[in-house]
């Protein structure tokens, strides 16, 4: 949905002179489809059916911002705001997902559940997308990306802070009890 929206609001009729926004999102979208259509391609019939439920509600949310915005919004300011406000919502939404483990990481002082690689990319491509906003100086993708980086940020921390597990009591293998005397 974020490469989606962040399509929408580059466009000439929202705001225009955003090719690269346009651009890159669709890049970013067709890689999207790619991921999702080689998960539900191995995946079993069960979230097949909840991958197909979250792409219909994707779509239909995205037809009723685009109907909402070209038939009541009348000018590229109000478009622009509107549609800058909902692709800055879920930018930061698709940031801060990995956070949603933050608790398992401090309650288990253990970073093995954070995604390091993933970080590190959220990471870059905001602060990417924050220079990029500072040139042209544009307020939605520069707080969308700003506070996606600093959470990124966050879950790079999480990482340092926790990148030594505690060790795990574990019980004595059979072959451990076999050599006891």
């Amino acid at each position: 949905m974020n490469c989606m929206m962040w399509i929408f609001y580059g466009m000439p009729f929202v705001h225009p002179h955003s090719v690269l926004v346009v651009t890159i999102n669709s890049i970013g979208l067709f890689m999207q489809l790619c991921y999702i259509s080689i998960f539900f391609f191995y995946t079993g019939k069960r979230y097949r059916l909840q991958i197909v439920s979250i792409l219909f509600g994707e779509i239909v949310g995205l037809a009723a911002a685009v109907a909402g915005t070209m038939l009541g919004l009348h000018t590229y300011a109000s478009r622009t705001t509107v549609v800058g406000i909902l692709a800055t919502a879920f930018g930061i939404c698709m940031y801060g997902s990995p956070l949603t483990i933050m608790y398992k990481v401090i309650k288990t002082k253990s970073a093995e559940f954070l995604p390091k690689t993933l970080s590190i990319a959220c990471f870059l491509n905001g602060i990417c997308w924050a220079g990029y906003a500072l040139l042209k100086f544009d307020p939605y993708i520069l707080t969308g990306n700003g506070v996606g980086a600093l959470l990124a940020l966050v879950q790079l921390a999480l990482i340092v802070i926790y990148r030594n597990p505690p060790p795990k009591d574990e019980k004595p293998s059979k072959v451990e009890l076999q050599n006891v005397v």
